[in-house]
């Protein structure tokens, strides 16, 4: 998919969603239904290639959808739900809830931290490492985005934005070997 099309639907649509989402003081609500709808697309190996063929027609997309979210989701979503599916563009959906999510945390002055560790993080050392981010970057809140590499060996690694922080074992060891090649 070229992303200059794909970010020229994407942005105008979560953008849309996010004005109507201010209007009706639902920001918080929409963005726990696509939280929810992202860990849907994810945990099922069915709904995505199903929501994006073009070969299935439109109202068994939207029959799905009411089946899957009717009972939980906000009518709002729903009915976004549905002109995504109307408009030809519910194969944009992911990007879509990941880009209101930005704009959430633009809006909240939330960073997101992506942070990779050689092993699951405890609560206090999420906390930890929030509270960190939030004085690395003076926003209200840092929330976090987690993933394991056994690779590390140990510690972590703290991405926001394009700011990187190295503090697992495996980047000391490479520092230290670059110190050591240059001493000698």
């Amino acid at each position: 998919m070229n992303s200059a099309i794909a970010s020229e639907i994407i942005a105008p649509y979560a953008q849309a969603l996010m004005d109507t989402a201010q209007a009706n003081e639902l920001t918080d609500r929409i963005a726990e239904d696509l939280r929810a709808i992202l860990e849907l697309l994810e945990s099922s190996a069915d709904l995505k290639p199903f929501l994006d063929n073009p070969l299935v027609k439109p109202e068994a997309k939207k029959a799905v959808i009411r089946q899957v979210l009717a009972s939980t989701a906000q009518p709002y979503t729903l009915n976004f739900l549905m002109l995504l599916v109307d408009k030809g563009r519910i194969l944009f959906l992911e990007g879509i809830c990941k880009q209101y999510q930005a704009l959430l945390r633009q809006l909240n002055q939330v960073v997101l931290a992506e942070v990779v560790s050689a092993t699951p993080l405890s609560g206090s050392q999420q906390d930890a490492i929030r509270s960190k981010v939030v004085q690395m970057t003076g926003a209200r809140e840092a929330e976090l985005e987690t993933s394991l590499d056994t690779a590390l060996i140990g510690g972590v690694i703290i991405k926001v934005g394009s700011q990187v922080v190295d503090a697992s074992l495996r980047g000391q060891l490479r520092r230290i070997g670059l110190q050591l090649s240059t001493a000698s």
